[in-house]
C-alpha cells in the first residue's frame, strides 16, 4: 500500500482522443496499471496511474493542455469476496471520506487486484489502513 499520483485527463468525447493519449504513454514506454474513464456528456475524464509519474507528466506537458494531478491511494488487495470492503470499513471506521475508487481485478478470480482510493488526507488513511 502506498501513496502514488493519478493524473486527470479531460477529454473531448470524440472518436480517437483516448487513443491519442494513451498512445503518448505507450510510446513513451509509460506503463499504466490502472485506469478508469467517465463520462459526462460532450466531455470525459481518463484517470491513470502509472509506473513513471515523471515521464508522464513529461509526455502530457507535450501532448495534452487540459490534465492535473493529485495523490491517490493505492492497495493491493485480493481478488475475493468482501475485500474491496475491508478497505472501506477502515476507511469508514477512521472517519475517512472517499471521494472516488476504481480497481483493477486479476482474471479468473485468482490472484491480486489493485484498488485506488482517493481520499481527503492520504497520510490519515494510510494510517487506518495499517492498523
Amino acid at each position: 500500500m502506498h501513496v502514488d499520483t493519478q493524473f486527470s485527463i479531460f477529454l473531448v468525447n470524440a472518436p480517437g482522443v483516448m487513443d491519442a493519449v494513451t498512445r503518448a504513454l505507450a510510446e513513451a514506454k509509460v506503463n499504466l496499471f490502472a485506469l478508469s474513464l467517465s463520462d459526462s456528456g460532450e466531455h470525459g475524464v481518463l484517470r491513470v496511474v502509472c509506473d513513471n509519474p515523471d515521464k508522464a507528466r513529461e509526455v502530457l506537458r507535450k501532448t495534452h493542455d487540459r490534465w492535473t494531478e493529485t495523490d491517490i491511494l493505492v492497495v493491493p488487495i485480493g481478488n475475493t469476496p468482501g475485500a474491496f470492503e475491508s478497505v472501506t470499513r477502515k476507511l469508514a471506521a477512521a472517519d475517512i471520506n472517499i471521494n472516488y475508487a476504481f480497481c483493477t481485478a486479476a482474471q479468473n478470480g485468482g490472484g491480486t487486484s489493485t484498488a485506488v482510493f482517493k481520499v481527503a488526507d492520504v497520510e490519515k488513511a494510510l494510517a487506518a489502513l495499517k492498523k
